[in-house]
């Protein structure tokens, strides 16, 4: 490749137009690339206060009324289940406190019905009672009579065998002053 020569490169370009060092640090492109660099941010600068900074905001203002609005709702949604959370425990108390009524209701009731078999078969059992003194009280009378009638028998029988006159009538005076006293 033959050299080139180029008046406008200056110092920056060496004679075949090749940059020498760093372009950026070239003294006589300095005007040039500051010209660049300010049509560079003034656009940066345009497109982000026209269009995005618009749009961000806009997102950002809607982000910020939904939270707002997801924090009321939940706020509202607090509040109600603290209301149900009150209203369940108020319904949990009336129930045991119905069920505690009728449970005593429930017992009272057995308990009345338990008296009242109990006294009717105090009654049964006052009236076997009766019934069977009545009964074992014949049976005394009629055991003391068969006593009577066994001793008056075996006493003519032991008179009698002893060669004595049998006085049936001294017999049962005898017999009956003995039971008597007996």
């Amino acid at each position: 490749m033959e050299p080139i020569e180029l008046e406008a490169a200056g110092m920056c370009v060496d004679s075949y137009g090749f940059a020498v060092g760093m372009p950026q640090l070239c003294a006589d492109w300095f005007g040039n690339q500051i010209f660049w660099l300010l049509l560079a941010l003034i656009s940066i600068y345009l497109i982000l206060t026209r269009l995005a900074l618009p749009r961000m905001t806009a997102v950002l203002a809607e982000r910020s009324g939904t939270i707002s609005n997801d924090l009321a709702a939940a706020e509202d949604l607090r509040r109600q289940a603290n209301e149900a959370d009150a209203a369940y425990n108020k319904a949990l108390s009336d129930a045991r406190a119905e069920a505690q009524r009728i449970s005593g209701e429930a017992r009272d009731a057995i308990r009345a019905d338990l008296d009242a078999a109990i006294a009717k078969a105090d009654e049964k059992i006052a009236a076997k009672s009766a019934e069977s003194e009545a009964q074992i009280a014949e049976i005394r009378a009629g055991a003391a009579a068969s006593v009577a009638e066994v001793a008056r028998d075996v006493t003519g029988d032991i008179v009698a065998a002893l060669g004595g006159k049998v006085d049936q009538t001294k017999i049962d005076a005898a017999v009956d002053a003995r039971v008597k006293e007996g």
